[in-house]
């Protein structure tokens, strides 16, 4: 067994009630490393074909890596994944916290829940040993109350809770996994996935790190990030979403549903007026030095509970701009109601500000929303739909399907109103800027996503983002909507490199490149492995990923942008650009290519299946 791993994963199949472990062998583990490796492997290999995303037959799978739990920044996070409610198809997303690194230290490298129990329960693992208890004074309670009961009743403040709210009970179709009240698995439908499992949390506590192979060598890896604060030191002054005001002028942040360009206000909502005013200290995950996670309070006009943590740049720009809402103290209260209701915050602005760009175009009216006047820039609107949303009322059950499903039912043109991509909706970070993010954006086999992703700014100057890149084949800077062979290539590696990122499971925040991840994960596990095993592993994970999602019924054609972001925006300095729809794709065939699938089908082809070693 290598260094880094305990060899178990827990199975649970809530249906009988039972519990089992698989151990693994030293090839399972290299070749597929962890977290999104483990769920594209578990979900191809035992998934029925066709199932229901919220019956029993799906899995829900909380997937570690290697370096999960390792004293080291950026190693507090997990993968979660399953058959998503929105896409159809394969999904995963990322979280950070301290729940990963406490079940690893519990004895086992991932949970696959299996089934449906009869009635709610939660998941109690200390140590390796396993309780399924019941959970039905939990059912209804918000994510904190969950907690709260959970470590009282077991008596002990230290157990790390991943859990769902009223929205995963509830099935809300863009419904999340909080970890520890502050960190979202958001992307997906996962939450909801655990709520038609009637599974309310996994509780867990452990107090066995995992053996390293070269325990000097991550010291100096420790050593060095401190050494090199200046590549951190922004995201530990402000988190994310710093400078807003500037960035509004490059036309990156989406405002009113992704149709403007400009946002007068925009500083109202930045990380630095909330440094400014509401926040009240900065926090970590597991043993990183690099504390990015916003806390904040606020007492008037609404109570914002600081246990919940506070808005990121993707949550300021979701329920803020996007919504034309530049209330910071009612963007900081969205984000508390979706921690505590267990809501993906880019889902829910997205579809919020979908459905006010309806009502303001008369495909929806205050009938249709309880008289709820749901324009943009009303704040209390927004802090509203949030609530319907949670608990499925009103007009919040026909938007808690997201933005697809509603728009479909909607009709009378509601469909281009809708920013998603596969039923995924999108990040708050602009294609009509950021040529290959767009790629990224269509190919990612779980929809629309900005983290496994690459953002063309990063590389159109040089400097330590370009300089972090460069051991991938990057020489110099590139025009960020340059959508060339050159620029595909580039993106194929980067997106490679996230994938290895999410298997490994690391944080992107922490600014080491992929020599150093190679060597990092050579110090956890003993292995003699570098940069192509790596890409390899991403390969074959991303294959696979592909191939799920070919299986359920997803094609090329599911490949592909919104068609708002082929027109300029009504203005801004992207007024006067669009993104090309010949253009893309030509760049979707080449990656298609580059993956070794088919060029225009993006199947891939047998001798890519031979080569990675996929049965």
């Amino acid at each position: 067994m290598p260094y880094g791993y305990t060899g178990r994963i827990l199975r649970v199949d809530l249906s009988g009630g039972t519990t089992s472990v698989d151990t693994m062998g030293d090839l399972f583990y290299r070749k597929y490393l962890g977290g999104a490796g483990f769920i594209s492997y578990f979900l191809l290999k035992e998934l029925k074909p066709g199932i229901d995303p919220l019956g029993p037959e799906n899995k829900l799978i909380f997937a570690l890596g290697p370096v999960t739990g390792v004293p080291l920044s950026g190693s507090g996070r997990n993968c979660i994944g399953a058959k998503s409610p929105l896409t159809g198809g394969y999904t995963k997303s990322e979280v950070g916290g301290f729940w990963g690194a406490e079940l690893k230290h519990a004895g086992y490298d991932a949970i696959i829940v299996e089934g449906k129990a009869e009635k709610p329960v939660y998941l109690w693992i200390e140590d390796g040993v396993v309780s399924i208890k019941d959970a039905n004074h939990l059912w209804g309670k918000n994510t904190k109350e969950t907690q709260d009961i959970i470590r009282d009743e077991l008596g002990d403040d230290l157990i790390r809770v991943a859990a769902i709210g009223p929205a995963g009970e509830n099935l809300v179709r863009i419904a999340c996994i909080m970890n520890d009240l502050k960190d979202a698995a958001g992307r997906g439908g996962t939450g909801a996935v655990m709520g038609s499992k009637n599974l309310k949390a996994v509780a867990v506590r452990g107090h066995s790190r995992p053996e390293v192979a070269d325990p000097g060598r991550l010291g100096e890896f420790r050593q060095w990030l401190l050494a090199n604060r200046q590549l951190w030191a922004s995201f530990a002054e402000f988190g994310t979403g710093a400078a807003m005001a500037s960035t509004i002028g490059t036309g990156n942040i989406p405002v009113r549903n992704f149709q403007n360009g400009e946002f007068a206000e925009i500083s109202n909502i930045s990380a630095d007026t909330v440094k400014d005013t509401i926040r009240i200290k900065m926090e970590a995950c597991y043993a990183c030095s690099v504390r990015c996670k916003k806390v904040v309070k606020v007492e008037k006009p609404y109570s914002v509970d600081p246990e919940y943590g506070g808005p990121e740049y993707e949550t300021l720009a979701a329920i803020g701009s996007n919504c034309g809402v530049s209330d910071l103290k009612a963007v900081a209260k969205g984000h508390e109601l979706c921690g505590a209701y267990s809501l993906d915050t880019i889902a829910t602005g997205d579809t919020i500000a979908f459905a006010m760009e309806c009502f303001e175009n008369g495909l929806l009216t205050t009938e249709d929303t309880g008289g709820i006047e749901l324009k943009f820039g009303n704040a209390e609107a927004m802090l509203q739909i949030i609530e319907l949303i949670a608990r499925r009322q009103g007009i919040g059950n026909l938007l808690a399907e997201g933005t697809a499903r509603a728009a479909k039912k909607i009709g009378k043109g509601a469909e281009d109103f809708a920013m998603h991509v596969k039923g995924v909706e999108i990040p708050m970070h602009e294609p009509r800027l950021k040529a290959v993010l767009g790629l990224g954006y269509v190919v990612n086999p779980h929809g629309a996503d900005h983290c496994a992703n690459l953002h063309d700014t990063m590389l159109s100057q040089e400097g330590p983002p370009l300089e972090r890149f460069k051991s991938l084949g990057i020489l110099g800077p590139l025009p960020a909507d340059d959508l060339g062979p050159q620029k595909v290539a580039i993106f194929r590696n980067v997106h490679l490199f996230r994938i290895v990122q999410d298997s490994l499971v690391f944080c992107q925040f922490v600014p080491y490149d992929s020599e150093q991840m190679a060597d990092i994960l050579a110090a956890v596990t003993g292995w003699k492995t570098g940069i192509v095993e790596m890409l390899r592993i991403a390969e074959r994970t991303l294959t696979m990923a592909r191939l799920f999602n070919i299986r359920e019924g997803l094609t090329a054609d599911d490949d592909k942008l919104p068609k708002r972001f082929f027109e300029p925006k009504k203005d801004g300095v992207l007024s006067t650009r669009h993104y090309d729809a010949e253009q893309l794709e030509k760049a979707k065939g080449y990656y298609y290519t580059l993956m070794g699938w088919d060029g225009k089908t993006g199947v891939p082809t047998p001798e890519k299946l031979e080569e990675l070693g996929i049965e």
